[in-house]
């Protein structure tokens, strides 16, 4: 069992599904944008707690 109760084979068969269903170009660019999304995340945290720090 995997996750949830979601055997590792069809986890990898929703996975080609997705990736056949968006294409690698689609894929690329919601993975560059969630990277983004979560360094900008990462960053507001940190000036948020020397923020804190300061005052």
């Amino acid at each position: 069992m995997g996750f949830g109760g979601i055997s590792i084979w069809q986890l990898l068969i929703i996975l080609v599904v997705v990736f056949l269903i968006f294409g690698s170009g689609k894929l690329k660019s919601l993975g560059s944008d969630l990277g983004s999304s979560i360094k900008g995340f990462k960053k507001a945290v940190k000036e948020d707690k020397s923020k804190d720090e300061e005052s």
